[in-house]
């Protein structure tokens, strides 16, 4: 990309141990599209929204959010930057002790000084929003896996974040319920003029509402462009990637001694 986005990530660094995550990464996320983050379970998707909402201190290099260092903000300057970020978890990550209406009306609580009165008002809009209004007095326990995801992506919008990244917001989705997130993720993006980030392994849906992918693997970025633009390139870890290929670049065995050498005993365990 040549334009400077909203998110700025410049040369870099970041390792756990002697493993390099990142290696020298310099990549620019648009505002207001949707960008996929994507690459091979354990390459670092996950660390790199860590890296981002200041959860984690690179080793190198620097992660700007518009003109804002990161991790040179002080605590009360990261507190505000996070109030601009929302966040989809894995799992959702409600607060089970809490009903639908309490989880979403949580941030606010947090964050804002509004009103009682205000705080319901805004918290059934954005109910509203994700088509589950009529489910405020729920508690969690009574929500379906693509219900609670809803509930969580109401709760992330709350603030009316500028940006919003998505921690595998798709995994465990039954067919209907994978169908309505993608088209809250689009619309959502599109209606509040959002800045989202996808995390996923579930390339043919996330390819059908992502706007630009970078594709990361061996603490790189191995390829980037539009969803059309990476089906077509020739790369064999990128087709790897794409086609689901369980043979290719990236290897089935972890890396060993020859199998006779276990069997043999010659190997410590």
């Amino acid at each position: 990309m040549t334009q400077q986005g909203i998110i700025r990530v410049r040369d870099l660094v970041f390792k756990r141990g002697d493993r390099y995550i990142y290696d020298r990464v310099s990549l620019d996320i648009p505002e207001g599209k949707i960008t996929a983050v994507m690459g091979p379970s354990g390459c670092g998707k996950t660390t790199l929204l860590r890296l981002i909402g200041g959860q984690l201190t690179p080793d190198a290099g620097s992660v700007y959010v518009r003109d804002a260092e990161v991790h040179k903000l002080n605590r009360d300057s990261l507190f505000q930057l996070r109030r601009n970020i929302g966040t989809l978890f894995q799992s959702g990550a409600l607060f089970t002790d809490m009903s639908v209406f309490e989880n979403v009306a949580f941030p606010l609580r947090v964050h804002t000084n509004l009103p009682e009165d205000m705080i319901r008002d805004l918290v059934l809009l954005k109910l509203e929003a994700v088509g589950l209004r009529g489910a405020y007095k729920l508690m969690p326990s009574e929500l379906s896996g693509g219900m609670s995801r809803r509930v969580a992506l109401a709760r992330a919008v709350s603030l009316d974040p500028q940006i919003v990244m998505y921690d595998e917001p798709f995994t465990g989705q039954d067919p209907i319920s994978m169908g309505v997130l993608l088209s809250l993720v689009r619309k959502l993006n599109d209606t509040l003029g959002l800045t989202s980030i996808i995390i996923s392994h579930d390339l043919h849906e996330t390819f059908g509402i992502a706007d630009y992918v970078f594709l990361f693997a061996d603490a790189r970025i191995i390829a980037q462009g539009t969803p059309e633009e990476l089906q077509t390139m020739h790369s064999p870890l990128v087709k790897q990637f794409v086609s689901g290929l369980p043979d290719g670049p990236v290897n089935f065995h972890y890396k060993s001694d020859g199998l006779d050498v276990d069997l043999l005993g010659r190997a410590n365990v």
